[in-house]
């Protein structure tokens, strides 16, 4: 028996440690069991070894008494600029045998993490931003596109400067969004680079690994191609805003070549000795697609090697522009990249004769055509749209989004043909141009036509299945809205003219989120937005509704719950989910700000101001289709729940961070509004004034009734709320988080799994029952003649409803963690119900991978659970009450690492549940 392996270590939140922003990162690793690793092991102790690269060859060596091993301190000298390390660990530590007698053990050194720091001073940039020396549109209204630029530059290097064992980097951004070139190969696999932040806050920078792409003793060529992007395109709703952070598209660009030794780098940065020309796409947007002229490319000008026409006198002059107001920052976020490619599965034509494409997938990135070989100036054009609608592409829903892309032919072939600069939200593609137009007969084959997916491209951690296929298929669509929402920022949708960073989405999404992939950098990233928000000059500590910030018509700047809520709520899933107290450090005074100066308060009782407007449950399904806000619960009972909530939350922020004057202070506050809530909204029988699935479902998940009686009554209303409604779902952004776990909260889980499972409009497995490959932004967004919904806002692909995997995680499947404990203690009370039998959820956690897996036949319960190295788990099997204790729920069995397996006899009770309904529908009859 032996200690468990070790993995590579991390550092900070950083997706791959190249290209750090850090001088002084926390490391973390995990544990990695096998059978032979000691049950109940515990680590004691660690080694860090750091072997200097540069700026000096060493190696040194830091031994550490401690259990911990996530974000645990940097133990050496600050990183400099540049500075290159190879770091491993190596832990002690303690488990038993089979025996139960405890052993002492050590671990094999981990794989070797390499960490290369940024550019981490303003000093250390000698580049400047540079423009093109034409005049750019003055107007910020003009809707002229602003037309990609390809900057270019010739160098030479000679032997000496690239000897043997040097490095060489780019460390580039750009104003717009941009790919660079080194004699005319890819300098990285990044798509939409930099990613989108809040220019005038925060400019990301990427560092590329261009060693092998340059030529000693050669002339070399960089090329960066820059088009609008986020930057100076049309961004938002009604029309949108063009300009909204500049004009100018630019680039900044600095290459070094670093030798072995560490000492002073060769350097070429940009300058107006660049020179720079339109480039041969002719426009390109997020909303409307790219257009590509092919009869204008010349290959020759990317790499000096090539035989061509080299138009140089077509090349124009640079401009220096000024330093942007905004910082240059190394993100933590991975990239954004293409993740996987997915094969057309048939092509046909429409009612029409239109061309058509089906992906099988509703996805977010861009289609590449394998070859394209036509007639000089045929153009093909490519549509995308989600749906299909009367036998004819769906592109309403797209609103003023053109969502197209052009090649214009050369009348030479181009091979695997994909846009540079736009990305779209589809399943189904029109074609023009790329066939015949006269033969009415002739299809391209479905070969010639993939769809490249693009995201963030972060860890995967979390997975769940059951014996339920459809709810596996839901899981599924959840995943894919998740991929595709995930781009650069957590958008609200990816097809139509928004695609914004809309806060009241991810405020209900984050704890599944950060349960399906590692969002920790991410959203970190996010939220350093979203702070600077929230806290500029006349603010008044309310955040804007959407991050990054952007003109939205009708949306004035105005206090909601929910949305802003985020900025008290999302730091702290993300604490929950990573350990990380920095993150909760970091947000502190605008979590404070916002519920002291942000919320628009009664002054009689401190909750919600009753006559301000709420968005309330949003996208109820009974609202109209024209007033997503025109749900049947109270508005402001749905703020000022979540009011309470947010002040409970805020005050055991203080808490952990040591606050005990500021904890003191927000208990009491929360104590006084939980009294509030109460005189307010419930009668002494426990009569909740919104009776409402939402109004009842926030109330219970929020620990807002009095007594056992309350509960009581509330407990019956929800069930007859639940069986007149036939189990459909009656809930909007607020509610349907809530709704499962309050029916689970007060022993009404079959209705819980009956609602889950219910297949008719409105529920969750209705969209599946349609089709759907990803989660609706309404409950119908198709209705069941395969008619679109006729709201204007109506998306195909919106992860918040899917929010309801929290519950499929932690509650179907049964595990999460303990609250404050970074998954460091794993609670484990799986709830079987309904007609599902057996179900397995992992999670791959910061301190391993926790796995359970369980089984129901008739009332037999089984149940394998993996526990990881260092971890311990808090086990209730679903024939044991819940007991609550300080930081958790628990049967008061604890558990450490291993594997384990339990048995119990359990009975989930009625099923099916019956409705509550008039005779006639229950069969009887009249």
């Amino acid at each position: 028996m032996a200690s468990p392996l070790v993995s590579k270590v991390t550092f900070e939140h950083h997706h791959d440690g190249f290209g750090l922003g850090y001088d002084r990162p926390r490391l973390s690793w995990q544990f990695i069991a096998s059978e032979h690793t000691l049950p109940n092991w515990t680590q004691t102790s660690y080694e860090l070894e750091a072997a200097w690269h540069s700026p000096i060859q060493q190696t040194e060596v830091f031994a550490v008494e401690s259990d911990e091993s996530t974000l645990v301190p940097w133990p050496t000298v600050s990183l400099t600029s540049r500075a290159r390390a190879a770091v491993r660990v190596r832990v002690r530590g303690r488990g038993n045998d089979e025996n139960g007698a405890t052993l002492e053990t050590s671990s094999d050194w981990s794989p070797a993490a390499i960490v290369e720091a940024g550019l981490l001073a303003r000093d250390d940039w000698s580049a400047t931003f540079i423009a093109a020396d034409a005049p750019s549109p003055t107007n910020a209204s003009d809707e002229a596109e602003p037309r990609p630029l390809r900057f270019r530059k010739e160098f030479n290097i000679d032997a000496a400067t690239l000897p043997t064992g040097s490095r060489a980097r780019l460390y580039i951004t750009g104003l717009g969004v941009l790919k660079a070139y080194v004699n005319d190969n890819r300098t990285s696999d990044e798509e939409m680079a930099p990613g989108w932040t809040g220019y005038q806050y925060r400019l990301n920078y990427r560092v590329h690994d261009v060693t092998d792409l340059l030529r000693a003793g050669a002339t070399n060529v960089i090329m960066v191609e820059v088009a609008e992007g986020w930057y100076a395109g049309r961004i938002g709703f009604d029309g949108g805003t063009r300009f909204n952070y500049g004009k100018d598209l630019g680039v900044l660009a600095q290459l070094e070549i670093t030798p072995q030794d560490g000492s002073v780098p060769w350097r070429m940065s940009s300058d107006t000795t660049w020179s720079v020309k339109h480039s041969p796409i002719r426009s390109s947007s997020i909303y409307n697609g790219e257009v590509y002229n092919a009869k204008v490319e010349d290959r020759s000008e990317w790499d000096k090697s090539i035989q061509g026409t080299d138009k140089q006198s077509s090349w124009g002059a640079t401009r220096e522009l000024p330093w942007p107001q905004g910082e240059l920052v190394a993100p933590d976020a991975a990239p954004v990249r293409v993740t996987k490619v997915v094969d057309a599965v048939s092509v046909f034509r429409s009612k029409s004769g239109k061309i058509i494409v089906d992906f099988g997938q509703n996805l977010v990135g861009k289609v590449q055509v394998q070859e394209i070989d036509l007639p000089r100036d045929r153009e093909v054009t490519l549509k995308h749209a989600e749906v299909m609608e009367n036998d004819e592409l769906g592109i309403r829903p797209l609103r003023l989004a053109k969502a197209t892309d052009t090649i214009i032919s050369a009348g030479e072939p181009l091979h695997q043909w994909s846009p540079q600069f736009t990305f779209h939200g589809f399943r189904y593609l029109q074609v023009e141009g790329l066939t015949d137009p006269n033969s009415n007969s002739s299809l391209p084959a479905k070969e010639n036509f993939k769809a490249l997916v693009m995201h963030t491209d972060m860890k995967r951690r979390g997975e769940f299945t059951c014996s339920d296929e459809m709810v596996n298929q839901l899981h599924q669509n959840i995943r894919w809205s998740m991929d595709g929402n995930f781009l650069s920022i957590p958008t609200d949708c990816p097809q139509r003219d928004e695609r914004l960073g809309w806060t009241g989405d991810i405020q209900v999404f984050s704890p599944t989120a950060n349960f399906l992939y590692d969002t920790t950098g991410m959203l970190k990233d996010w939220l350093l937005d979203l702070k600077a928000e929230q806290t500029k000059e006349g603010m008044d500590y309310i955040p804007p509704f959407v991050i990054p910030s952007i003109p939205t018509p009708n949306w004035p700047h105005m206090a909601a719950a929910i949305w802003d809520d985020v900025v008290v709520l999302t730091p702290y899933d993300l604490y929950q989910s990573s350990g990380d107290q920095a993150i909760l450090e970091s947000h502190f005074e605008s979590m404070r700000g916002w519920l002291d100066q942000g919320v628009m308060r009664d002054s009689t009782d401190g909750l919600w101001d009753p006559m301000h407007w709420q968005l309330g449950d949003w996208l109820d399904p009974r609202a109209p289709a024209d007033d997503a806000a025109g749900g049947v619960t109270d508005d402001v009972l749905v703020a000022d729940s979540y009011l309470v909530h947010v002040t409970t939350v805020f005050a055991d922020v203080c808490r952990v961070l040591g606050k005990a004057d500021e904890h003191a202070q927000y208990a009491q506050q929360a104590a006084q509004l939980k009294a509030a809530f109460q005189n307010k909204y419930i009668t002494p029988a426990g009569n909740l004034m919104s009776n409402s699935q939402t109004g009842i479902g926030l109330a219970l998940r929020f620990g807002l009734y009095r007594n056992d009686r309350e509960l009581e009554t509330a407990r019956n209303h929800l069930d007859k709320l639940v069986r007149r409604a036939e189990f459909h779902i009656a809930t909007g952004f607020a509610g349907t988080p809530a709704i499962l776990g309050a029916l689970t909260s007060v022993g009404r889980s079959q209705l819980a799994y009956r609602m889950l499972l219910e297949k008719t409009n409105p529920s969750w497995l209705y969209p599946i029952t349609m089709g759907a490959t990803t989660v609706w932004e309404r409950w119908d967004s198709m209705l069941p003649d395969g008619k679109i919904n006729p709201g204007s806002m109506t998306s195909f692909n919106h992860y918040a409803l899917g929010a309801v995997a929290d519950w499929l995680h932690g509650t179907l499947g049964g595990i999460s963690a303990v609250p404050n404990s970074g998954w460091r203690r794993i609670q484990v009370r799986p709830v079987p119900g309904g007609s599902i039998t057996n179900a397995s959820v992992s999670f791959d956690g910061p301190h391993g991978v926790v796995k359970c897996e369980w089984r129901l036949e008739g009332t037999k319960f089984t149940m394998k659970l993996e526990v990881p190295p260092n971890s311990w788990a808090e086990v209730t099997l679903p024939s044991e009450p819940e007991q609550a204790t300080d930081e958790g729920n628990s049967s008061g069995r604890v558990v450490g690492s291993g594997t384990h397996q339990f048995t119990c006899d359990f009975d989930p009770g009625e099923w099916p549940p019956q409705p509550l309904g008039p005779p006639h529908k229950q069969g009887v009859e009249s």
